[in-house]
């Protein structure tokens, strides 16, 4: 019972001790300016700093390939070109070719298990030539203008040390794209199946528009050769399946055409890999 009061009293003692220096404690706080005397006073944060991009030209050839694909995955070689006006701020375009479309499991699932019947013959002929009826890239282009706000060393293993930046871009760009013909497809009368397995194969080609944008991580190896890894998404709309997704304004599904209502607007994703030259191979270098 002792030791139990005596436990309180002391809490209650330093409570009071607390608060008490609470109270006595100065209102404000200031803080002392620290000054910069020796050598170091008045000089810049970095010296001899390299300005890789400032007045300099770049040339990169990269590889792409496309991410988040549902039926079909290209692969491009391309190339982005820049000029920047200053270390930090540049304008860009790029511009790439496909060279190859792989498939993916989904589509390999459709065509070894897909079935079909009359109801969906106008969209799904066979299962066997549902590969040549999906959407692909064919090519693509755009102009952009880049940003880099952060820069760096990086180190691998506390030995080698390497130069870095972090790009971001955005800008305006167009995608070759093919996709199933809607107009071979409305060409066939109902139970044609013939016509409809003809028309599975028909393609069409436009361009799509729209906006650009992503980041990426630069490595440069030297004063003029770096390791380019970015990130790219442009959105747009596409019928990427070939199928006839849209219903009329009655109400009834599928309407029993296939065009551009068919399309859905979706954010496309790509990966580019590329090997970048600047020119003039000698950097401007700080004081």
């Amino acid at each position: 019972m002792f030791s139990s009061k005596m436990r309180t009293l002391a809490l209650a003692a330093i409570a009071v001790a607390v608060l008490g220096g609470d109270f006595v404690a100065p209102s404000q706080a200031s803080a002392q300016e620290v000054q910069i005397t020796g050598p170091l006073a008045g000089q810049p944060a970095v010296r001899r700093m390299r300005l890789y991009r400032q007045f300099r030209v770049l040339l990169e050839p990269n590889f792409t390939f496309t991410l988040q694909d549902e039926y079909s995955r290209t692969l491009f070689a391309g190339l982005h070109a820049g000029f920047y006006f200053t270390d930090w701020l540049g304008i860009g375009v790029w511009g790439a070719y496909g060279v190859a479309n792989l498939d993916t499991n989904l589509t390999d699932e459709i065509t070894g298990k897909g079935v079909t019947d009359d109801r969906s013959r106008r969209s799904f002929p066979t299962a066997g030539g549902f590969p040549d009826q999906i959407a692909t890239m064919t090519w693509g282009a755009a102009a952009q203008i880049e940003f880099i706000p952060l820069r760096g060393k990086l180190s691998i293993f506390e030995k080698l040390f390497v130069d870095t930046d972090f790009l971001i871009f955005a800008g305006v760009g167009v995608m070759g794209i093919e996709e199933r013909d809607g107009d071979a497809v409305n060409a066939c009368s109902d139970g044609d199946t013939a016509c409809f397995i003809a028309s599975q194969s028909a393609r069409a080609s436009r361009v799509a528009l729209g906006p650009t944008f992503g980041a990426g991580f630069n490595m440069y190896f030297n004063n003029f050769i770096g390791l380019s890894l970015s990130w790219r998404g442009m959105p747009f709309s596409w019928n990427t399946s070939g199928f006839d997704n849209s219903g009329s304004d009655d109400g009834d599904f599928a309407d029993g055409q296939i065009d551009e209502s068919d399309r859905f607007f979706k954010l496309n994703h790509m990966f580019h890999v590329g090997i970048m030259f600047y020119l003039p191979t000698d950097p401007a270098v700080t004081d």
